[in-house]
């Protein structure tokens, strides 16, 4: 890739603020603004461009090693103080990468628009908060937020595993350790056993994948500690009955149990494209453990979980309907963006109307 090296695409991805980057064989590179695909104006690259863009990428024959031994490979590399996430990987015998430009500060929980009632989760000692969505919905910057303001805050030991190391931490109130799998550690379940010997205060388990790290997971936060964690569920309501679901049917009373008394809260979010074409803007569904949740998530009546939501906004719960309908009344998302991210559309239409009439009342 003499013509386009690997430097010149990362810059061009800060100066367009593209969220994105795509290397195929075939195509020219392609950057992702806005939401949207956009093919670069340059030739179809070929195979050896591709293995070249992967070796420019790659911050040690390692993960050249990774990707040729388990067909892909994910780190983190900075470029002109700016973090990018790199997740190189075969297709058709040939390496394809994408690439994630990662904000380049701490965003306040403000700037990213979570309700104002989250900061006092931050002050719990112990618990579980799940921070979910699909992939590319903003989890890591949420987590990243939230994880920063602990450690400007308190005198807490903060431990992570990650799949990689994207944000970069440094000592702050108190004392933060990153480890990344594959590197430090091999896997995320040995990461959370381990951890706890480590004297953490809080844990921050990148990602849910599989029984075993979910069940260390609950595991930690029965014991005293405050775990940060993520899944691809969409919809707060929804991630209760996944979580529960992953075990055998005969563990799953006793998880529900546990859930009951460790569960903090969830946090769902998506990335909605703003109505003025300038980026995407989050929307959230908010699931706040009451003991009405929790009585519920006992009593295996998750199905309540979405009316406990949509009317108990005292609480700081939110659905993602009205997180939605708020936006477009706003003026920030278009309706039709509305229509496409609501789970249930009949409810959005019915909370669009409403919100329209209070807004002509308050007028006249």
């Amino acid at each position: 890739m003499s013509a386009t090296p690997l430097e010149d695409l990362l810059r061009l991805m800060i100066d367009e603020e593209a969220s994105d980057l795509h290397v195929s064989v075939g195509i020219p590179p392609v950057l992702r603004l806005a939401g949207k695909l956009t093919p670069l104006n340059l030739p179809s690259l070929t195979p050896e461009d591709t293995e070249a863009f992967a070796k420019a990428a790659a911050p040690s024959p390692h993960w050249i090693e990774r990707l040729n031994s388990d067909g892909s490979a994910d780190f983190a590399v900075t470029f002109r103080d700016q973090r990018f996430r790199v997740n190189l990987y075969r297709e058709r015998g040939n390496c394809a990468a994408a690439i994630r430009l990662l904000p380049s500060r701490f965003l306040t929980l403000e700037e990213i628009g979570i309700p104002s009632l989250v900061r006092e989760l931050l002050d719990l000692p112990r618990g579980l908060i799940l921070v979910t969505g699909p992939t590319g919905s903003g989890k890591s910057t949420t987590l990243a937020s939230m994880l920063n303001i602990i450690n400007e805050t308190s005198s807490r030991h903060i431990l992570t595993i990650e799949d990689p190391i994207e944000y970069i931490h440094p000592h702050k109130c108190g004392v933060i350790n990153q480890r990344e799998v594959g590197v430090d550690l091999p896997d995320f379940a040995d990461g959370l056993r381990r951890g706890l010997r480590q004297d953490p205060d809080v844990m921050l388990v990148g990602e849910m994948r599989d029984l075993e790290t979910m069940e260390a997971a609950v595991t930690a936060a029965e014991t005293g500690h405050l775990i940060f964690s993520t899944l691809h569920t969409t919809g707060a309501t929804r991630t209760v009955d996944r979580v529960v679901g992953a075990f055998p049917p005969g563990q799953q009373e006793q998880l529900r149990i546990q859930l009951a008394s460790t569960l903090r809260a969830v946090i769902s979010q998506v990335l909605v494209p703003r109505a003025d074409g300038k980026g995407r803007v989050a929307a959230f569904e908010i699931l706040i453990n009451t003991p009405a949740v929790a009585s519920l998530i006992r009593e295996n009546k998750t199905y309540g979980l979405t009316t406990v939501v949509q009317t108990s906004a005292e609480e700081g719960m939110i659905s993602l309907e009205q997180s939605l309908v708020d936006l477009h009344s706003r003026g920030i998302i278009s309706y039709q963006e509305v229509m496409n991210k609501s789970q249930d559309r009949e409810l959005a239409a019915q909370l669009a109307v409403r919100k329209h009439r209070e807004s002509l009342s308050q007028k006249s």
